[in-house]
């Protein structure tokens, strides 16, 4: 103990040394936008460290019991069983996806190909959805070419123009195929004929 006096002793005549000093020539020094200078902090500092000591504990005295042991059940072979998961196929109300359903079905008409008997719902489903009657036939045949050709009665699309503006003003010129390609063909044929007489004509008439 008189060794540990003798340590804060000289510690707080050290620091009061220093801080003299430092006061002496800090007194003016910036506070760095604190309230005290480097110097005061310096000098709190120091006498901080001087009275720094051994700290008690804070749990001196306090007692810790042990911990209570597991509580076990005296037959295990009795125990309640967990309870199964809700979200299961094993749930009778679980739902049954489009895709598990056509592979159960198919998986079924296989095991089932040699049973006369046995009719497969995918192939009624099928037979059921193709079988169109002749006006039905023709109804849809008749809507796909209009598809087709653009020429179905009412707007569709965003795309697609207003009906008025699907009329033709003058009826008769559907009809008008134009001139014939033959005629044009002919016709460009003659005028580069024309033209290239008078290119090789023309060399010669400044002397005339």
């Amino acid at each position: 103990m008189r060794a540990m006096h003798k340590v804060r002793v000289g510690v707080s005549l050290a620091a009061l040394v220093v801080g003299c000093g430092a006061m002496s020539g800090c007194l003016s020094s910036p506070t760095y936008g604190t309230d005290k200078t480097a110097g005061v902090q310096l000098l709190d500092d120091l006498g901080d460290i001087a009275s720094v000591s051994a700290a008690t504990p804070k749990d001196k005295g306090v007692k810790y019991p042990n911990r209570p042991g597991l509580v076990v059940g005296g037959d295990k072979d009795t125990l309640t069983a967990p309870q199964q998961s809700l979200a299961s196929k094993d749930n009778p109300a679980w739902l049954e996806s489009p895709e598990d359903a056509r592979k159960r079905l198919a998986t079924e008409a296989d095991e089932k190909k040699n049973d006369v008997n046995y009719r497969s719902p995918l192939a009624q489903a099928d037979s059921s959805k193709n079988h169109m009657s002749e006006a039905q036939q023709t109804a849809a045949y008749r809507a796909a070419r209009q598809d087709q050709a653009g020429t179905y009665d009412q707007r569709r699309y965003l795309i697609d123009p207003p009906q008025g503006y699907r009329q033709v003003a003058d009826q008769a010129a559907l009809n008008d195929l134009g001139e014939p390609e033959s005629k044009k063909e002919k016709k460009r044929k003659k005028d580069a004929e024309a033209a290239q007489q008078t290119s090789n004509s023309s060399w010669w008439k400044p002397f005339q």
